[in-house]
């Protein structure tokens, strides 16, 4: 077996739960902000892809322990609406890395900080949902880690607008990340 080796990298892009079943309380409130965030997340996607930067996908497992990122994709495609929109607008190219997280944060309980030290990672630019949850636990957890930490503002999505705005805040004034959004360069 040919054992493929992480690319390094000194920036990555995170992805945290942009492969969504959306079958959660709030979650018709978090579904369209989620489809106008996931759109602009694609075009960030691209263009870091022509740079060689890689893509990271983190999601949670929902509580199913026995279950693998493709059986995920394979959920969200199945279901009707925003999930299968979702999964259309972001889905994981060859060369994308994929872990499941079994919390909020993308760091608790996965692989993704040994991951990241050795592709010699220095600074994460951060997407997805929800802004207030669990992009907004990612970024502490990679902050505390001493990683850069970029989260474009128009990349994520929450339940609500204002509780948006004030989880970005935090994180610019807190964690030092830089919240500038994709369509402003």
């Amino acid at each position: 077996m040919d054992k493929k080796q992480l690319p390094k990298a000194k920036e990555v892009l995170l992805l945290v739960d942009v492969i969504n079943p959306l079958n959660f309380p709030g979650a018709e409130d978090l579904a369209s902000p989620a489809i106008e965030a996931a759109k602009c997340i694609r075009k960030l996607k691209a263009q870091l892809r022509r740079q060689g930067i890689p893509t990271i996908y983190a999601n949670d497992n929902y509580g199913v322990w026995q279950s693998d990122f493709k059986d995920l994709i394979r959920s969200c495609k199945k279901s009707p609406g925003p999930a299968a929109k979702l999964v259309t607008l972001l889905p994981p190219q060859r060369g994308d890395l994929t872990i499941l997280k079994p919390r909020h944060s993308a760091f608790l309980g996965t692989p993704l900080d040994l991951m990241l030290d050795q592709m010699g990672v220095k600074t994460i630019i951060l997407a997805g949902f929800a802004t207030d949850s669990c992009i907004q636990l990612t970024a502490m957890d990679g902050f505390l880690r001493g990683y850069q930490i970029k989260v474009p503002s128009d990349c994520t999505a929450a339940e609500s607008a204002q509780h948006k705005k004030q989880s970005l805040e935090h994180m610019q004034r807190i964690l030092k990340c830089s919240i500038k959004p994709l369509s402003h360069g």
